[in-house]
């Protein structure tokens, strides 16, 4: 018996012009993990919404078609009982965690259960321990980074160990280390409790290769549904912009698609592109001579011995000294926690350090991980001006006169970014981005770096995604414990590591410095061509 099941299922948000979903038809099997690809606004988010009763019991609209879960018809069962089968986590886990503390927030769902006191507090020890957050139980939720709050989030949505996860992109603001973990986690909860698990992710090439199954979305439909290799042929032959950065270094060769790291190497040591483990030498650096930078006079924003303590708790960011010029673009990675979040608040000025100094020219622009804290109109056209609006790829005359929150991921974060920049009386020296891929599909990446590229202001975005920084930057500053320990071009950081570096250097081994499949392709090719 299906965990989920979905029968033609067809809805329309009230007032939208055209159905979110269009005659949808799904199973999913108990232990079954499925990834849910597809752009931004092809359905992804109102599929989970559908799977856990909140459509159309909480936003409305017309619902035609059943669906079911753990055999409890949604029409005739809401959120509240769905609730026992069900657990989610959301795009934006800030509007998920209602408790004063971690600890408090991981134990409410058992609670609410009935379930005995030690119970709880079993219950609660593990899945700290399974994700890592168990340093995390006794911090309030208020003092929590983005990722830290992903991983509370996702906790309390699992902690009952229900029968059926859905997920909407739950890796957006977790580390290296803490996306592998999850997507460990979730791998074990279908080996080990029969846990069905719905994924919906744009960046696949983190959860491909331990899925199941792929099921690929356009327009409300389901247009694709297979194996993952399958689904990577496909893929590359009909949507490129869903294939991974592994498939189409696989595919630019010639060679047949690949989910994963491990299948990929496999399949070009078949070919003899990968007898060496010795990188090649070569690959441009790119980038600007960074210590030039850093003494250079006419730095837009610089911070110097700058130093975050909070009372009663840790240092966030221990003596920065760090300097941007107008036009550089530098990416700023980091695990969780690293301080990468307080040091954008610091530069925009939003908090001031217990210790050191943040100065700059002029306007710093700052763009937090929640996009909608920015709206408060009741119209896309009402919160930017149209100029700011198409900048984004939001000027469509339909999007413009929807409701800012009935935008996906994707659309709110571009919305975001507009209010961000639309100021005609101070144009931004600096603009700083935390997380702002969050939710958005490889186009819209791909635009987006565009976009920051063509800026006359100095650019500095805090991301997880080393697929984008090799798209836009030409530096990347690592963070740990609160202080920068690398700071150089994307191929001398991203290249030859295991956990910040891009798939395509992760395959390579970091030969040539190749970051991106076009660059790993021309590198391969170059090889054949000398063995012939």
């Amino acid at each position: 018996m299906s965990v989920l099941s979905l029968d033609r299922v067809t809805y329309s948000y009230p007032g939208a012009a055209a159905p979110a979903l269009l005659d949808v038809g799904i199973a999913v099997a108990p232990g079954e993990l499925v990834v849910l690809a597809g752009a931004s606004g092809s359905g992804k988010s109102t599929l989970l919404r559908v799977a856990n009763g909140l459509v159309p019991h909480f936003h409305g609209g017309v619902f035609a078609g059943r669906a079911s879960v753990a055999g409890m018809d949604t029409r005739e069962h809401g959120p509240g009982e769905l609730a026992r089968a069900v657990g989610t986590l959301f795009q934006d886990p800030e509007t998920q965690v209602v408790m004063g503390t971690v600890r408090a927030e991981l134990a409410l769902p058992l609670e609410n259960r009935g379930e005995p006191m030690p119970a709880v507090a079993r219950g609660v020890e593990e899945v700290a321990l399974a994700l890592g957050i168990a340093d995390l139980l006794d911090r309030p939720t208020a003092e929590l980074s983005g990722g830290e709050l992903q991983r509370v989030a996702l906790g309390a949505a699992v902690v009952g160990r229900p029968q059926l996860i859905l997920l909407d992109e739950p890796t957006s603001q977790l580390d290296p280390v803490a996306g592998d973990e999850l997507i460990a986690l979730l791998r074990r909860l279908g080996e080990d409790f029969d846990t069905a698990i719905v994924l919906a992710e744009h960046r696949l090439e983190r959860c491909l290769g331990f899925a199941d199954r792929a099921i690929a979305m356009c327009a409300g439909r389901v247009v694709c549904d297979a194996a993952p290799g399958e689904f990577l042929t496909w893929a590359c032959a009909e949507a490129p912009e869903l294939a991974t950065p592994g498939a189409r270094l696989l595919s630019g060769l010639g060679l047949a698609p690949a989910a994963g790291v491990k299948a990929a190497r496999s399949a070009l040591r078949a070919h003899g592109l990968l007898r060496s483990a010795e990188p090649i030498e070569g690959g441009a650096s790119g980038g600007p001579d960074h210590e030039t930078v850093r003494r250079a006079g006419n730095s837009a924003l610089k911070f110097d011995r700058v130093w975050h303590e909070l009372d009663r708790g840790p240092t966030v960011l221990r003596g920065v000294s760090l300097s941007l010029r107008r036009g550089e673009r530098v990416a700023l990675m980091g695990r969780n926690g690293a301080g990468k979040s307080t040091l954008l608040r610091h530069g925009a000025g939003l908090m001031r350090p217990t210790r050191g100094k943040v100065t700059s020219t002029g306007r710093v622009a700052l763009l937090l991980q929640n996009p909608t804290d920015y709206l408060v109109h009741d119209q896309v056209a009402q919160e930017a001006s149209p100029v700011a609006l198409a900048t984004v790829g939001l000027g469509d005359p339909g999007l413009r006169e929807r409701h800012p929150r009935d935008l996906s991921g994707g659309e709110k974060q571009r919305l975001a970014l507009a209010i961000v920049l639309d100021d005609p009386d101070q144009a931004a020296v600096v603009v700083c981005l935390d997380e702002p891929t969050r939710g958005m599909d490889r186009r819209r990446k791909d635009e987006l770096a565009a976009l920051l590229c063509e800026l006359d202001a100095a650019v500095l975005v805090a991301t997880h995604d080393p697929e984008f920084v090799a798209a836009f930057a030409e530096r990347v500053i690592l963070l740990a414990d609160g202080a920068p320990i690398a700071d150089g071009s994307p191929s001398e950081v991203l290249a030859g590591g295991t956990y910040f570096a891009t798939e395509t250097a992760r395959i390579l081994g970091g030969a040539g410095g190749a970051l991106r499949p076009e660059e790993g392709v021309s590198l391969l090719a170059a090889l054949l061509e000398v063995g012939a």
